[in-house]
């Protein structure tokens, strides 16, 4: 798609950087610093956060064109720095007391997330103690604060599951990440030992998912705080996906242009079997573009009309994201 992205004109700068940080990234089983601060250089780590702390809120369409172009060079930076940007989305949402404390001294902060309830909790005065090993926190060894998911019992006694947000000062990170190509992610495990979470740093996800948390309504001049959190949350995977793909194309016509067969010496890259995959899986991703940047347009097109989409379109969303991620990849 033809568009002005200023963001995406200065991520182009960098890259070559940080693909030639790829294999560091490997061996040093996290995003490096050097990528993080080239990030941070350009401004991406604010994309998501609210003009008000100097942020820049840009359109969903703009970003997953970054996170496709990023992941398309280092899959692990793309993942885990797409999510310390979504967290600053769903950190909006959260009371302006949370959010001052934030961003208010450290306009640069950002926060990773362990979002599954694997954790357990007792109530306490005016807040919870939070205890539990939470895993999978990409970027975690960057970030400045925690999203930690639980399961909060109600008046009535019912189990809501919520999300609490704790400094770096109230969790160990326990090095335990070793995934097979992904390793660059830096996925690791969040340790919390009776970590007290006060009242305004806790929201209930289902608030968040209808309109009616803490921090909903607190920018009513802005396209992208008029939704629910998860749309922003869950866009990155499908285009780090979508990035990975285009990128193989590329790394196909590479490998394969001068490569010539050892008994034959036939050329490889003119082959008509590997010039039909070629093919097939062009359009195949071509089309997954297609269809999944019309869903990031209607996701925008709702925030500019302030328009809170239903629970219909929040699952055709999702699901037409995970139908154009299985596309490109179920046949590689």
């Amino acid at each position: 798609m033809n568009k002005e992205n200023p963001m995406l004109d200065k991520l182009k700068t960098i890259l070559p950087v940080i693909a030639a940080n790829a294999g560091r990234a490997e061996l040093e089983r996290k995003v490096p610093d050097e990528n993080i601060a080239l990030l941070k250089s350009i401004g991406m780590h604010r994309v998501f956060q609210p003009k008000q702390y100097g942020g820049m809120e840009i359109s969903l369409p703009e970003f997953t064109d970054c996170v496709a172009a990023l992941a398309g060079t280092c899959g692990g930076t793309g993942w885990a720095f797409s999510l310390l940007c979504t967290h600053s989305h769903q950190l909006a949402m959260f009371s302006r007391q949370l959010q001052d404390e934030i961003w208010g001294d450290n306009p640069d902060a950002t926060a990773s997330s362990s979002i599954a309830p694997f954790s357990t909790i007792r109530e306490g005065n005016g807040g919870v103690y939070l205890s539990g090993e939470m895993g999978w926190s990409s970027g975690c060894d960057h970030a400045e604060w925690a999203i930690v998911g639980m399961r909060r019992a109600n008046a009535k006694g019912e189990l809501i599951y919520s999300f609490g947000v704790v400094p770096r000062s109230d969790y160990e990170i326990r090095d335990d990440w070793y995934a097979v190509g992904m390793r660059s992610s830096g996925s690791k495990t969040l340790v919390l030992t009776d970590a007290f979470i006060p009242n305004y740093r806790i929201e209930a996800a289902k608030d968040m998912m209808e309109g009616s948390s803490s921090g909903f309504g607190l920018y009513p001049d802005s396209d992208i705080f008029y939704t629910p959190y998860r749309p922003y949350f869950a866009c990155g995977f499908a285009s780090i996906s979508l990035g990975v793909a285009e990128r193989m194309l590329v790394a196909f016509k590479e490998k394969t242009q001068k490569r010539v067969r050892a008994y034959t010496g036939a050329s490889v890259g003119t082959a008509t079997p590997a010039l039909m995959r070629l093919a097939e899986s062009t359009h195949q991703i071509a089309a997954a573009r297609a269809f999944l940047e019309k869903t990031w347009q209607e996701h925008a097109e709702h925030g500019r009309n302030h328009q809170y989409p239903s629970r219909a379109t929040l699952t055709n969303w999702r699901t037409n994201q995970a139908y154009a991620v299985k596309n490109v990849h179920c046949r590689r």
